[in-house]
């Protein structure tokens, strides 16, 4: 018998498990950063990483496309399709690698939906001259799915210049890598990194059983002409 089962840890259970961890390892760094830097604020770690505290109202790693109000109601039916999907799989026994992988991305998104939806009502808003506080519940700085994202992690890995014989940017400085970004960026891009790599065999069989479910609808619209 699995070693898991033993000890009562089916996949759901590592899963709740796996996204609660996440999300509080997540909040208490978001918490801890916004509550003890002021804006723009950094730390030396050392000279490949800094701890520095940024907000952005886009998606992962600052990236920003939508309007605000649009992207917080997409994160949010993105993780319940992502959850309902999660849900089906424990529930066809899905292998449980693939299971826990997904928990990895659905943990990160939900992290940073949290941010959005309850940052601008309980802190103060953020400034490179004071730090920011919790305030009563809804006195803060930014209405319900308002709220801005927390940022820390900083890895210029390599800075340098272009050469000057580069078009539009030669002389200019080059940093790899320059996104600032949060415990739950890095988690829901280490489980695409590893969907990509290690759960093709999982996107096969859902390929295969999408193709075999409109093969049967197109058998039944055919039984139903002929009637």
């Amino acid at each position: 018998m699995d070693k898991k089962k033993l000890i009562g840890l089916t996949d759901g259970r590592v899963a709740v498990i796996l996204i609660m961890a996440i999300l509080i390892i997540d909040q208490v760094i978001k918490i801890a950063v916004k509550t003890h830097l002021c804006l723009g604020e950094s730390i030396h770690v050392t000279n490949w990483f800094y701890i520095v505290f940024v907000e952005n109202a886009g998606m992962a790693y600052g990236i920003q496309i939508l309007n605000k109000i649009f992207l917080s109601l997409f994160r949010l039916v993105a993780v319940g399709v992502l959850g309902w999907y999660l849900h089906w799989e424990l529930k066809h026994h899905g292998r449980t690698r693939y299971i826990m992988i997904l928990s990895l991305i659905i943990a990160g998104a939900a992290g940073n939906i949290i941010d959005c939806m309850f940052y601008g009502l309980i802190f103060t808003s953020a400034s490179p001259f004071a730090l920011s506080t919790f305030v009563p519940f809804g006195s803060g700085y930014a209405p319900f799915l308002m709220g801005k994202v927390v940022d820390m992690f900083y890895f210029p890995l390599i800075v340098t210049t272009w050469p000057e014989w580069v078009p539009m940017v030669g002389g200019q400085e080059f940093i790899f890598f320059s996104p600032v970004f949060n415990f739950a960026d890095a988690s829901i891009s280490v489980g695409v990194v590893l969907l990509v790599i290690f759960c093709r065999k999982d996107f096969e069989r859902i390929a295969i059983a999408f193709s075999q479910k409109k093969h049967l609808q197109e058998e039944d619209k055919e039984e139903i002409k002929h009637e």
